[in-house]
C-alpha cells in the first residue's frame, strides 16, 4: 500500500493532461480522436501502459479504461541507439544517423505516421496513426547510462507515434502465405515501392481471420512497422512478399487505375503540409519511386517483377533501379560540367508549399526527453521563442528536422533545461562528393552498405534533370523486361 504522500504525488503526476496529437490525417480523424481520449480516461484512472517485449525500440501498449489495448505508442527518443532507448541500444544523438546510414536516429515515427498519410482511402489497410506530445510517468529515462524507473520522478513528455492496436490472430511469419488474398499482397506491396520500405518480412504483417462461414480461409493482412521507409538512399530493401505467388498475378483493373491516379507531386504537397518535419531528400524518394511504380506497372510489369527491380543480387551489386540512377547521375554530372549557369542557383520546387506557422508553433513547443545533462540532441545552435516567427515563411526541408529537434529544449527531467550543444548540421547536404557515404567515427566506409546513388547532394535544378533522364532511361529498361513475360 503506498505512503499517503507518495500517493498524493502520484496523484497529481496523473492529473495533467497527459496528450496532444501533433499531426492528422484527413480521414479517420474521428477514430484517432476516440483513441487519444481512451488513453486519457485510462491515465486518469491510473491504468498504465505495458512495455513491449521484443524488438530493440521502447514500445508501450496503452489500455482504454476496460484495461484492453487501444494503441501502440512508440516515443522517438527510445528507438534503437536513441539517447533513452530501455534495452542498451544506446549511443547516438537525435538527428544523427543509425548504423544503416540511411534512416536517423528518432525520425522512424514521422515514416510511421507518413505511410498512413499516404496510404489513401486505407487501400493497403495501414492503421491510424498520427504523431503526438505525450506524458507518462512509465517512459523510460536513462541517466548515467541506468534507466530511471521510479514512478515518482518528474514529468516525463515525448514525441511519439500512436498508431491503433489491431486485434490479430498471427502475423505472416507464423503461418505459410497460401490463404493470403491476391489483392491484398498487391495493395501492400504497391505501397511498399511507393514509400520504398526497406523492412517488410512477415513479422510485420499481422494476419486477422474473417469470420465469414461462406469462406473459412479468408483472412485480413494489416501492414505495420513503416519507421523504415523513406530512406534518404537508395538501399537494399527486404520485400519478403517477391517470393510469394500472389506477387507473380497481374494487376486487376482496380489496382492499376489506382496507381494511375497517384500523383507524386500532389503527395509530396500533402506531406510536407502535414509533417513538414520530414527531409527534403525523403520527399525525394517518395517522388522517385512513385514515378518508377507508375511507369512499371504501365508497362504491364507485375508486383514480383517490380519489387526485383528494386533488390540487389545479394552479391553487392546495384539493383536495376540503382543502375538506371547512376546513369542518369552521370548524364547529370556531364551537363553540369558543360553548362555553366546550371547548379548555380537554389530554387525550391513548386510541389514544397509554405510551412504553416501554426504548426511550427506546436512542433516547436512540443517536449521528448533527451535523457540527463550527458545526452545532447544533434543541432547548429539554440533558438528562442522568438525566432519562431522565422518559420512562418518557408524554410528548406534540409534543416527543419534538426531545426525542430534542436529547439525542444525545455526536457523533462523536471523544470531543468537541457543543453543543446553542437554546432555542425548533420543534414543530407553534407554528404561527402565520393560515392560512398564513410563512416563518421573512423572515416572507413561501411562494409556491405554501399551507396551507389545519392539524391541529397542535388540542388533543385539538377533533380529536375535527373528526373527527366531517369525517365528516358527507365523505359527501354522496362520494355525488355516485358519482352521477357
Amino acid at each position: 500500500m503506498d505512503h499517503p504522500s507518495r500517493a498524493s504525488d502520484l496523484d497529481q503526476i496523473y492529473k495533467f493532461v497527459p496528450i496532444e496529437v501533433l499531426a492528422k490525417a484527413d480521414g479517420n480523424i474521428s477514430m484517432i480522436d476516440s483513441m487519444v481520449n481512451d488513453i486519457k480516461e485510462a491515465i486518469k484512472m491510473k491504468i498504465d501502459p505495458i512495455p513491449v517485449d521484443g524488438g530493440r525500440g521502447g514500445t508501450y501498449s496503452f489500455r482504454n479504461s476496460k484495461e484492453k489495448i487501444v494503441a501502440i505508442v512508440k516515443p522517438v527518443d527510445e528507438v534503437a541507439y536513441a539517447p533513452n532507448n530501455p534495452n542498451g541500444y544506446v549511443g547516438k544523438k537525435l538527428g544523427q544517423f543509425d548504423q544503416d546510414r540511411s534512416v536517423r536516429v528518432g525520425e522512424c515515427g514521422f515514416r510511421e505516421v507518413a505511410a498512413y498519410l499516404l496510404d489513401h482511402d486505407g487501400f493497403a489497410n495501414v492503421p491510424p496513426t498520427t504523431l503526438v506530445k505525450i506524458t507518462h510517468p512509465k517512459f523510460n529515462i536513462n541517466v548515467d547510462g541506468a534507466s530511471l524507473t521510479d514512478p515518482l520522478k518528474k514529468k516525463v513528455t515525448k514525441v511519439a507515434s500512436l498508431q491503433q492496436y489491431v486485434h490479430h490472430d498471427y502475423d505472416a511469419s507464423d503461418c505459410g502465405t497460401s490463404n493470403f488474398p491476391i489483392d491484398a499482397v498487391h495493395r501492400i506491396g504497391i505501397l511498399d515501392i511507393r514509400i520504398f520500405n526497406t523492412d517488410r518480412h512477415g513479422g510485420n504483417l499481422l494476419v486477422r481471420k474473417l469470420n465469414d462461414p461462406a469462406r473459412p480461409n479468408k483472412v485480413e493482412l494489416i501492414p505495420i512497422d513503416h519507421g523504415l521507409c523513406l530512406p534518404e538512399t537508395l538501399e537494399d530493401p527486404y520485400l519478403e512478399w517477391i517470393y510469394w505467388p500472389q506477387a507473380s498475378v497481374p494487376f486487376s483493373m482496380e489496382e492499376l487505375e489506382y496507381i494511375e491516379q497517384l500523383d507524386p507531386v500532389r503527395e509530396c504537397k500533402m506531406l510536407r503540409s502535414k509533417l513538414p518535419m520530414v527531409r527534403k531528400v525523403c520527399l525525394r524518394m517518395l517522388y522517385l519511386s512513385t514515378v518508377f511504380l507508375k511507369e512499371a506497372a504501365a508497362s504491364g510489369l507485375v508486383l514480383s517483377q517490380i519489387g526485383k527491380m528494386m533488390t540487389r543480387n545479394g552479391e553487392g551489386n546495384p539493383s536495376e533501379l540503382e543502375l538506371v540512377c547512376m546513369e542518369a547521375r552521370k548524364w547529370v554530372e556531364r551537363m553540369k560540367s558543360s553548362t555553366a549557369d546550371i547548379g548555380m542557383e537554389e530554387v525550391e520546387p513548386d510541389y514544397y508549399p509554405p510551412l504553416k506557422s501554426a504548426l511550427w508553433n506546436i512542433l516547436f513547443r512540443a517536449a521528448c526527453v533527451c535523457g540527463g545533462q550527458n545526452q545532447h540532441l544533434e543541432g547548429q545552435g539554440d533558438l528562442e521563442d522568438g525566432d519562431l516567427s522565422v518559420y512562418s515563411v518557408f524554410q528548406p526541408l534540409d534543416t527543419s528536422l534538426s531545426n525542430f529537434f534542436m529547439s525542444l529544449k525545455k526536457m523533462a527531467l523536471g523544470d531543468e533545461e537541457t543543453t543543446n550543444c553542437g554546432t555542425k548540421s548533420d543534414s543530407e547536404d553534407d554528404c561527402r562528393t565520393n560515392p560512398f557515404w564513410e563512416d563518421e567515427s573512423d572515416g572507413q566506409e561501411k562494409p556491405g552498405r554501399v551507396i551507389f546513388v545519392k539524391l541529397a547532394d542535388m540542388n533543385d535544378k539538377e533533380w529536375e534533370l535527373f528526373m527527366k533522364k531517369f525517365k528516358e532511361l527507365l523505359y527501354p529498361v522496362l520494355a525488355k523486361l516485358k519482352s521477357i513475360i
